[in-house]
């Protein structure tokens, strides 16, 4: 998709993007893999590679231990394992995927709106957003502020509710790298694309059934596209 080619949105043609963070826009899979490798040894485990963590990985992430140790961690160990997973995380340079910064400037030139939805921290999502200078894109940047390792719907609805786009969700586009997005997406009447190059093996992805691209653009491509053929849909009601 060459992003020169979105066309200026109208009324009826104007989505909304909330854009996932970890493994998509900041593309930071090594980093992932890096800082389970450090935790898993506490917990009897063995240090995995890419394909290990993109197959085995799934939420809520308690069940991605369980997967790899073949038992369910306690509350302790998962508490541990959290806090030393997120302080390797924080160390490691904010990288923004290859032209992602370009795609969310076409969208906004085209009258589209974005915002930024994530289960990372919400003071870990704020500074890295500012670090990688690209607040300026987003309507809304939000966060976790409670426990770890729940799932995005409850806070995806949460989400469009402060947006006011509840009842807007058929123009509510998900981009995310995991069925969790598509699943939460679905849950609040939204669409989902997941791309490929993220988190999750791209297989896993396959068999959930869910739209899915290989790279950012073609997403918000294929997003754009359901998005307009539901409205063209909703007229025709």
């Amino acid at each position: 998709m060459n992003t020169t080619l979105l066309t200026a949105a109208t009324p009826a043609t104007r989505m909304h993007v909330v854009w996932d963070w970890n493994g998509t826009i900041k593309d930071d899979l090594d980093h992932h893999v890096d800082a389970l490798n450090a935790t898993l040894p506490a917990l009897g485990g063995a240090p995995v590679d890419r394909e290990t963590y993109r197959a085995k990985h799934t939420v809520p992430i308690p069940n991605f231990y369980a997967r790899l140790l073949g038992r369910t961690i306690t509350e302790q160990e998962w508490i541990s394992s959290d806090n030393a997973f997120l302080a390797h995380l924080r160390a490691q340079p904010v990288r923004v995927r290859e032209g992602a910064v370009e795609l969310m400037a076409a969208l906004r030139q085209a009258g589209h709106t974005q915002s930024l939805l994530s289960l990372c921290p919400h003071d870990t999502l704020v500074r890295e957003v500012r670090e990688a200078g690209i607040g300026h894109f987003f309507t809304r940047i939000e966060g976790r502020t409670g426990p770890s390792g729940g799932t995005k719907a409850a806070p995806l609805a949460a989400h469009l509710r402060a947006l006011g786009l509840t009842e807007q969700a058929h123009r509510v586009l998900l981009v995310g790298d995991a069925v969790d997005d598509a699943d939460a997406a679905h849950a609040s009447g939204a669409h989902a694309v997941l791309h490929t190059g993220g988190l999750h093996h791209p297989a896993k992805l396959a068999a959930a059934g869910h739209p899915l691209t290989d790279t950012l653009a073609h997403a918000v491509a294929l997003g754009l596209r359901l998005i307009q053929e539901r409205g063209t849909q909703l007229a025709c009601a």
